[in-house]
């Protein structure tokens, strides 16, 4: 496993990498750095962890949306969810952004 130095919204990372997978993952991360800095540069999240968890949202859904399919959650352990129960993904994102366009401070 080879130890690939990245930057990610100004923070250096120390990763590993298999061999011959270099490109892949700094196209990886540049693809997370630009969707972090696209929510730090909006002004509504300052909180770092928010961003990387709102990004990692954005990744999520666009990667369901290209595959065609949006997978439900697992249910918790010990739970059942009915099977017709679906997750809107989107709609969840506007709850979001709307809670965090009406907080006037993040944690």
């Amino acid at each position: 496993m080879k130890q690939v130095e990245v930057t990610i919204l100004g923070q250096g990372y120390v990763l590993g990498c298999p061999e011959g997978g270099e490109a892949l993952l700094q196209a990886a991360v540049a693809q997370v750095d630009r969707e972090m800095s696209t929510i730090r540069d909006s002004g509504k999240v300052k909180a770092r962890e928010r961003i990387a968890v709102l990004a990692a949202l954005n990744l999520a859904y666009q990667l369901a949306d290209l595959r065609g399919q949006m997978p439900a959650p697992a249910p918790p352990r010990g739970a059942s969810a009915p099977a017709d129960e679906q997750v809107d993904v989107a709609s969840l994102l506007r709850r979001i952004d709307a809670v965090l366009d009406s907080d006037g401070h993040l944690l």
